[in-house]
């Protein structure tokens, strides 16, 4: 496996370890009952569960255009050093940007995020090239 394809492999599996941290916190924020319920009138999360929600939210987000940018690298053969360190980046941004989301750590969340997009967008543009 590539090093791309092993970096949104693991991306895919903080994906899911965010969920888990999310669907937990928000039980607990909210109740079983509510939890388990069709919530026709939505419910407001807040405080760590409406962080981690949102956290999550943009994971999902942010691992649509990475996941479109490794399988154009991938599959046109034009993975190389730098595209593996792009990718190793984009990883490491998204595992801090959930305690900087959740801790409120500002400025440091939007510059976390900003180096994970900016990762995305050089290998999308190196895919051109």
């Amino acid at each position: 496996m590539t090093p791309e394809l092993t970096a949104l492999t693991l991306a895919a599996l903080l994906q899911i370890l965010q969920f888990v941290a999310y669907s937990v916190t928000a039980q607990m924020q909210v109740g079983t009952g509510k939890a388990l319920s069709p919530r026709d009138t939505p419910v407001q999360l807040t405080g760590k569960a409406g962080r981690l929600q949102r956290a999550m939210n943009n994971h999902f987000e942010g691992l649509i255009l990475f996941g479109i940018a490794v399988m154009v690298i991938t599959y046109s053969g034009q993975n190389n050093d730098t595209t593996a360190m792009a990718s190793g980046l984009y990883l490491l941004a998204r595992v801090l940007y959930v305690p900087a989301y959740v801790f409120g750590w500002v400025p440091w969340r939007s510059l976390i995020w900003a180096v994970g997009f900016l990762a995305t967008v050089y290998l999308l543009i190196a895919a051109l090239i």
